[in-house]
């Protein structure tokens, strides 16, 4: 059966990419999936959900692409559901784009210091006052920021949103959808109130993504714990018609990797440049001026 080209958008084409898209049985006849790894706690129920944790405290699961993401534009769309028994429940459970794959970690059960994208779907509140949870952000890393866990990733969040009642969301299907632009936008869609009705969570601009970056899944408990399901994943290539697209962002600035406390801008650097300079005009001015002070003096005494 041949992949088709779905044209849903005026001038932007979607074409289905099998090798980053995921729909029961999950399995080929070697109990082996073509396209993506899973390590740790992860276990898949052929006709159900790949489960990334139980209902258990302590646990850890990743589910990554075999294969880069390839797609200059694309569109991401995932079913998932998280649920268990009890009031108290966590840690929650995050999407990943990232050159790191198959890592295990203490960022929602995947690898910290990432270079990419990251969105979390954060189930348990540690310290963000004002925030209501859940709680869906984004982050970008570049290899040296890590995710600070004990603020929910306050100071290191691109955007996000309250996601109140997208765990255990009871008959409603809870999905995401990402659509990314290159080095234009990023836009995160949520379904979690009612079928087929899709909540804005934020977009941005922008956005420049590692050329060569996995898709993945992954999530964890702690003494607190839920069933994080990864039900369904279609990912779809962006093709976009020349001069016919409302993305064409003409004019805006070049778009960068998200780098706090990185590489300092080229003008804060001829500022600082600058500021030598003339620090070294002032230390040359008075040595010159006291050199003609002493001189005039040694002249007075004769």
């Amino acid at each position: 059966m041949g992949v088709q080209a779905i044209t849903t958008l005026e001038g932007v084409r979607q074409i289905p990419l099998r090798s980053h898209s995921l729909s029961a049985p999950y399995l080929d006849s070697d109990l082996q999936s073509r396209y993506f790894d899973f390590g740790e706690d992860t276990i898949v129920r052929a006709d159900q959900y790949i489960r990334l944790t139980s209902d258990r405290q302590g646990q850890s699961g990743w589910l990554f692409s075999k294969m880069p993401m390839t797609a200059t534009n694309w569109m991401i769309e995932v079913e998932f559901k998280i649920h268990g028994a009890g009031h108290l429940h966590g840690d929650g459970m995050a999407i990943w784009l990232t050159e790191e794959r198959g890592k295990s970690g203490k960022v929602f059960g995947s690898a910290d210091n990432f270079n990419g994208l990251g969105i979390f779907i954060d189930t348990y509140k540690n310290s963000r006052p004002g925030v209501s949870f859940p709680y869906v952000m984004a982050m970008l890393g570049n290899s040296s920021v890590s995710y600070d866990k004990d603020h929910d990733g306050k100071d290191t969040e691109l955007a996000g949103c309250s996601a109140r009642g997208i765990r255990g969301a009871g008959t409603v299907s809870t999905k995401i959808r990402m659509t990314y632009y290159a080095e234009t936008s990023l836009r995160v869609d949520l379904q979690y109130k009612n079928v087929d009705e899709w909540t804005e969570c934020f977009e941005t601009e922008q956005i420049k993504l590692p050329q060569t970056a996995y898709l993945g899944f992954s999530a964890e408990t702690g003494e607190l714990s839920d069933n994080h399901d990864i039900i369904n994943v279609a990912a779809h290539n962006l093709h976009i018609r020349q001069n016919t697209s409302g993305r064409d962002k003409v004019g805006k600035p070049q778009a960068r990797p998200y780098n706090p406390g990185g590489t300092k801008a080229p003008g804060s650097w001829r500022w600082f440049f600058l500021k030598i300079i003339l620090f070294g005009v002032v230390v040359v001015g008075g040595y010159v001026g006291y050199t003609m002070y002493r001189a005039s003096k040694r002249g007075s005494r004769f």
